[in-house]
């Protein structure tokens, strides 16, 4: 059935540039054009608004972006009163163990956390409540016992030797590992739709999923490729694992995504080449050298794309000094075989000039996450305090990156961050470097096109244009023209022709 949507204008980011109206034929776009428009066996009027192509958001995890988006009074807590008050009452209303998420001390006047008794006062069945980066878990004392996290490295203790109640590293994904085997099938199929659904609410038509089998299990990721056909957004799914064999069997074509060689900033696990400001360590390193190397190359001649999570410069550094050592084993067929590949480094938050370049040359792509920046990055802020102005003034350097010539994405890290496109379109274009800061219709085209070459996917999404996916959004106000546009929200969703949200 051929579908015609007629709207007052359609931002194509192709050619034609502009157009009135898009004619729909299934699951692909038929024709874009201005004028009369041709026949179609439906019209579907949407008169005073602006069309452009769906976002797509380059890093996403699902099953925590419903755990947040079922509980956001977490993230809006400002004190460690307010925090435990609101924990009191959602425990009270659960059954069983309770995790939820997007706690951020440093946007309170006093950064003081809930201590152990504070959370075991709260519950007295298992708690968990994650941090808004994903590196940090508060947890009650059934929570650290149940869990077996309290022989885990990473549990913070007191003067005495007792737990806090705060974890880390390999305890804080004990946590959440074991909170994910409490929760059925059923429970992460609902989480997974409440996620896409939102995406969808909010003009997104596919994102890239950071499967997390370290700290999810296998399981999470095996009910989203059941019933990600079902879902009201498109699923390119990400495995983060080393086990090569594991993602070929799952029918994957790519690996690693958010693989972690490094923590984050806020939890100050982000490995750095000089110590935070605030301690005196540099954070952690996940792999060896060797054994990444390994992985990269046995990956790379399997025919997957790969992915890691790098934020700072030191995992930086080692995944580009890992990716040359492959590269520069491989002969010219070789190499132009790996540059087509785009394997992908995931935030690159901290990379200098150096890394910049050799990037560049090596045609690795970058995932970033524009509201980290806005979030986190003015003076003042979480980087600021954690690094020092002069370090966190250079982070994420948008501008850079376009300029060195590298195939840049945006996503969310959405539940780190609200799964709001237009939100990263304002966080590009406001960016705490004015000279870093990218114009409306750059950002636009980050997030469309920019993400669509991240997972190889540019000749089917990205653009309105005959042959590709139908993938758009609508709104009523012109998402190129519109003022600073954080509360911009579509009025109509289509992903792969079906019309999964209207408003």
């Amino acid at each position: 059935m051929k579908t015609l949507y007629r709207a007052s204008r359609v931002h194509t980011l192709s050619h034609p540039p502009s157009g009135e109206w898009v004619l729909v034929d299934g699951r692909h776009i038929e024709r874009v054009g201005s004028g009369a428009p041709p026949a179609a066996d439906r019209v579907v009027d949407l008169p005073a608004t602006t069309i452009v192509p769906g976002f797509i958001d380059s890093h996403v995890h699902l099953t925590g972006t419903g755990v947040h988006d079922a509980n956001p009074e977490i993230g809006v807590a400002r004190s460690a009163e307010e925090l435990v008050s609101t924990l009191a009452e959602i425990a009270a209303e659960r059954e069983g163990p309770t995790l939820v998420h997007g706690y951020d001390e440093t946007k309170w006047a006093n950064p003081r956390v809930p201590t152990l008794p504070d959370l075991d006062a709260a519950s007295r069945l298992p708690l968990i409540v994650v941090r808004a980066d994903g590196h940090v878990s508060l947890a009650n004392t059934p929570a650290l016992s149940e869990s077996g996290a309290l022989e885990a490295d990473g549990v913070e203790r007191g003067p005495g030797g007792e737990p806090t109640g705060r974890v880390t590293r390999e305890a804080n994904r004990r946590l959440r590992a074991w909170w994910a085997h409490q929760v059925s099938d059923r429970q992460v199929e609902e989480l997974q739709l409440r996620a896409a659904a939102l995406a969808a609410s909010r003009g997104v038509t596919c994102v890239h999923e950071m499967s997390m089998p370290a700290g999810r299990g296998i399981d999470d990721l095996r009910v989203l490729l059941d019933h990600r056909g079902r879902l009201p957004v498109d699923v390119v799914p990400y495995l983060a694992t080393t086990d090569i064999p594991q993602a070929i069997d799952l029918g994957l074509g790519r690996i690693g995504g958010d693989l972690t060689l490094d923590g984050s900033i806020g939890a100050r696990t982000a490995s750095l080449s000089e110590p935070y400001v605030d301690r005196g360590d540099v954070g952690i390193r996940y792999l060896e050298d060797d054994e990444l190397a390994e992985f990269f190359h046995d990956a790379h001649l399997a025919g997957l794309q790969v992915g890691v999570h790098a934020i700072g410069d030191r995992a930086i550094e080692q995944a580009i000094g890992t990716w040359e050592r492959v590269y520069g084993a491989l002969d010219s067929r070789g190499k132009r075989h790996f540059r087509a590949r785009r394997h992908r480094i995931e935030h690159f938050e901290m990379p200098n000039r150096s890394q910049l370049e050799r990037a560049g040359m090596l045609g690795v792509a970058v995932s970033v996450q524009p509201a980290f920046d806005a979030q986190w990055g003015a003076p003042g802020q979480l980087y600021d305090l954690a690094l020092g102005w002069e370090r966190a003034a250079t982070m994420n350097p948008f501008r850079d990156l376009l300029g060195r010539g590298l195939v840049v994405g945006v996503g969310t890290d959405a539940p780190i961050t609200d799964l709001d496109p237009i939100a990263t379109l304002d966080a590009l274009e406001g960016h705490h470097d004015p000279g870093q800061r990218l114009s409306r219709e750059e950002a636009l085209r980050l997030a469309t096109i920019g993400s669509a070459r991240l997972s190889n996917q540019e000749d089917k999404k990205g653009s309105l244009e005959p042959g590709m996916h139908a993938d758009f959004a609508v709104y009523e106000a012109d998402p190129l023209g519109a003022d600073r546009p954080p509360a911009l929200r579509p009025v109509m969703t289509v992903s792969l022709g079906r019309e999964v949200f209207a408003a």
